[in-house]
């Protein structure tokens, strides 16, 4: 049969001394003399004794894990930020549970419910995007649980997010388009419901003006970020009488897409059309044409600064801790 773990009350027994003593001396507690404490930690190491974390746990009313909700690991972004939260975790000794919400509203919300069931001691989102019901964070706010949003955030005061400020790649975008003599500019833009898509949107527009280029409407589409939505998107500016030059996308995959379809229609990138799309992901260099550009939003550093807020509101008394906004500015990177 297997032996059963050794326990408190049996290194107690075998000593002749009171379990209170054992938890003490196991603990370095000032209260329990050396010798006395040396033979407990002895006894327990031959008795092969391991401390029952889940009474530790529930003790300190900690479990030592944090929950991250992303919308895929498989894009590298997201890569790139879930290794700079387990390093943050690391460091404060912390375990990481996650979750993929695949931008799948109900299915983001279970996995915040599992994370509350489960007593985390804290969590860290970023919202997919079809998330428009916010309820979850009075929810977590009546747990005790706090969270931090970050890359995608929510358009509400009073929360704790970490985002990039789409507004400097777009115009940096715009201006290097400008300068090589692009007046036709097109956005081909994600969700209307997304704020990352309403921040391209506004720094689209704002962007141009200062370029003293006129907006267009029919110059700015949008996609579900599907591969078909993304086709149907460069579909429709490419049907224009005055088809646009240059084309911001959404982001990498976007023109992923849209750079393979416009060389099926026999366009050439570079010449017919020029790209400059956000998130800057590594993939670019495995290609022999990339885009002209792509905007880096720092995945990494938001990462690790929202990891850095979630540990400072752990266990801190909620009076004390007001909610933080840090905003990275997002900067064009020429390929």
């Amino acid at each position: 049969m297997k032996k059963k773990p050794a326990t408190i009350k049996e290194i107690a027994r075998r000593l002749k001394i009171s379990p209170s003593t054992v938890s003490r001396a196991l603990n370095d507690h000032p209260s329990i003399g050396l010798v006395t404490t040396m033979r407990v930690k002895k006894m327990a190491e031959e008795l092969n004794y391991e401390p029952n974390q889940t009474a530790i746990f529930f003790k300190q009313r900690r479990t030592f894990t944090i929950g991250v909700i992303l919308p895929s690991l498989s894009e590298p972004f997201f890569s790139s930020a879930i290794s700079e939260i387990e390093k943050v975790a690391s460091e404060h000794d912390y375990t990481v549970l996650m979750g993929q919400s695949h931008d799948d509203a109900e299915r983001e919300l279970k996995i915040l419910q599992t994370f509350k069931k489960h007593r985390v001691d804290g969590i860290l989102i970023s919202l997919g995007k079809n998330t428009e019901d916010l309820g979850f964070v009075e929810m977590l706010n009546d747990a005790e649980i706090p969270i931090v949003f970050f890359d995608c955030v929510p358009r509400i005061d009073d929360v704790n997010k970490v985002y990039s400020d789409l507004s400097t790649g777009m115009r940096e975008a715009i201006q290097s388009f400008a300068s090589i003599g692009h007046k036709n500019i097109a956005l081909i833009n994600g969700p209307e419901n997304l704020l990352a898509s309403q921040e391209r949107a506004a720094a689209y527009r704002k962007a141009l003006n200062s370029e003293n280029l006129e907006y267009n409407e029919r110059y700015e589409v949008h996609t579900d970020l599907t591969e078909q939505g993304n086709i149907e998107a460069i579909d429709k500016l490419l049907a224009l009488s005055e088809r646009p030059s240059a084309i911001v996308s959404f982001n990498d995959f976007v023109t992923l897409d849209v750079i393979k379809y416009v060389r099926q229609k026999g366009l050439v990138q570079k010449k017919d059309v020029f790209f400059i799309s956000y998130a800057n992901y590594p993939l670019w260099k495995y290609m022999e044409n990339p885009p002209m550009g792509s905007i880096e939003q720092y995945p990494d550093q938001q990462a690790r600064k929202a990891a850095e807020i979630l540990f400072k509101h752990i266990g801190a008394d909620d009076d004390e801790q007001q909610p933080e906004t840090v905003v990275f500015e997002s900067k064009l990177v020429l390929k």
